[in-house]
């Protein structure tokens, strides 16, 4: 019974651990990273990382028509960061209307570059072999 006392602390400090990295980690969007590590990616230049981000269209760009046609826009982040997204019109419906000022949220796999980042694959995924991104503008999904 002497041990009994130390038993339960030790598992209501296991549970408080578990519950306070359950919080953590529910608060950041499935296999990606959250809007402010954006920023962060740039900074370390990594690429192939999953992210989702809210943000304003900055700039509409004309259609990338080489190879798969892509929609381009770049996004500015809350922090001022801004993004290029390059989404494939080819498998996935083009975002529209899309205006300077819209409010967009972008699901994607990021990729650096010295302006920025890009975020493509912003679509579903034809093979099905990787969870997809997506589009998400006035409440409508584009993937």
């Amino acid at each position: 019974m002497r041990g009994r006392p130390k038993q339960i602390l030790s598992g209501i400090t296991l549970l408080g651990l578990v519950l306070l990295y359950l919080w953590v980690a529910l608060d950041q969007p499935a296999d990606g990273v959250a809007e402010g590590e954006v920023a962060a990616l740039f900074r370390d230049q990594r690429s192939g990382v999953m992210v989702e981000f809210e943000g304003r269209v900055s700039r509409v760009l004309g259609d990338d028509l080489e190879g798969s046609r892509h929609q381009r826009f770049v996004v500015e982040l809350d922090s001022g960061h801004t993004v290029l997204v390059s989404h494939n019109i080819d498998l996935a419906s083009r975002v529209e209307p899309l205006s300077t000022g819209d409010g967009v949220v972008v699901r994607g796999q990021y990729e650096w570059n010295e302006r920025g980042g890009v975020v493509h694959w912003t679509h579903h995924d034809p093979a099905g072999r990787r969870q997809g991104g997506w589009i998400r503008r006035d409440g409508e999904t584009f993937r």
